[in-house]
């Protein structure tokens, strides 16, 4: 069940962060990916999905040196779940550092997936997974935009609106290669805001594959709370 073709699905969970927005609106010190959502951390429903997912092989969390949440707790030595201490002084780089440190095919696909995203469902995994496992690039979810756009001077008063036509919002998970995902990371001169970007540097263009507003990415407190509707609703 875990392969398909001659390439397995690897998760990197990028959770080296602090969440300092987050932090400085909510008034406290947890790192965002901790912080309690419909009753666990937010971190254990981003992780859930894919542990009951058949088809990922392994889940790779990019965790920083310093971080101690998870050394108290035990490792089963089958689990999905691999911890690496691997996180750097930004996201490319914490992806960059797990890529170095495990074994895995080239050919494998690695999906990139934000910790603070845990509104993913199996049914947007499944259609990310059957839109791009034959694809000669990858992709990642995303979202057409709704929202009219502005361009803001430094003054924040409107510059131009911008036509919202063909453009999108990114999500995660973001699905690529690892040999081409890795090639691109290390050749981007900078910091790449997501992978798809690195892997455009190289002249390759990702499939976009329609997300869902539940996979949101928690930035605002009120996002934890527009997150416990969509939990909620679930329920029901």
């Amino acid at each position: 069940m875990l392969k398909l073709g001659m390439a397995f699905f690897h998760v990197i969970i990028p959770a080296a962060g602090t969440g300092s927005r987050m932090a400085q609106l909510a008034n406290t010190v947890v790192p965002k990916q901790y912080l309690p959502l419909a009753g666990k951390p937010m971190i254990s429903h981003t992780l859930q999905v894919f542990f009951n997912h058949p088809r990922i092989a392994s889940i790779l969390l990019a965790l920083s040196p310093d971080d101690g949440f998870w050394r108290t707790l035990p490792q089963e030595p089958t689990s999905k779940l691999k911890l690496h201490y691997t996180g750097g002084a930004s996201r490319s780089e914490t992806v960059l550092n797990t890529l170095r440190a495990i074994d895995v095919a080239e050919d494998d696909w690695i999906l990139v997936h934000d910790a603070a995203r845990p509104g993913l469902t199996h049914a947007l995994l499944d259609n990310l997974l059957n839109a791009l496992e034959h694809d000669a690039v990858g992709g990642l979810l995303a979202l057409p935009l709704a929202d009219t756009l502005k361009q803001a001077d430094s003054a924040n008063r409107t510059e131009k609106t911008i036509a919202r036509v063909n453009l999108w919002q990114a999500q995660t998970p973001q699905m690529f290669r690892y040999g081409t995902l890795k090639n691109a990371l290390e050749s981007f001169k900078g910091n790449a805001t997501d992978e798809a970007e690195a892997i455009e540097a190289i002249g390759l263009q990702p499939v976009l594959v329609q997300g869902e507003l539940r996979n949101l990415k928690v930035t605002y407190p009120q996002d934890l709370e527009l997150l416990e509707a969509f939990f909620n609703k679930g329920k029901t």
